[in-house]
């Protein structure tokens, strides 16, 4: 069994910054591709970055130039900082990654239970 551990979220103001991670917990499971979704009350799950093995990144429009999605594959921890917070960026922020067992070479895709970012003055 393995699960995603999703950490980080909490409340902010306006302009200020978080950082959520975004974890397997057992070793053997290794992180390949990870995205960051995130939903807010009453609307669609929307794509916000994603991150390949070898460190491609993608930003949803809104976020680009104020998150930054990065990892370190030694701590097998995809990390999603987010400066310049708006109101509209309060959401439950969801980790999709797909996951390779170092053992057998089985992949998979595993969802985090989801961490709330709330932005508010």
């Amino acid at each position: 069994q393995v699960q995603l551990v999703e950490s980080g979220g909490g409340s902010v103001q306006p302009g200020g910054s978080l950082l959520v991670s975004c974890a397997a917990s057992r070793s053997i499971f290794r992180l390949n591709t990870v995205t960051w979704y995130r939903q807010a009350q009453g609307k669609e799950r929307e794509l916000v970055a994603s991150i390949t093995i070898i460190g491609n990144t993608n930003y949803a429009d809104s976020v680009k130039g104020r998150f930054t999605i990065s990892r370190d594959n030694a701590k097998n921890t995809v990390y999603l900082q987010m400066n310049s917070l708006k109101p509209e960026d309060t959401a439950v922020y969801y980790c999709k990654a797909a996951l390779i067992n170092s053992q057998t070479y089985r992949s998979f895709e595993l969802w985090g239970q989801g961490t709330l970012v709330t932005v508010s003055s």
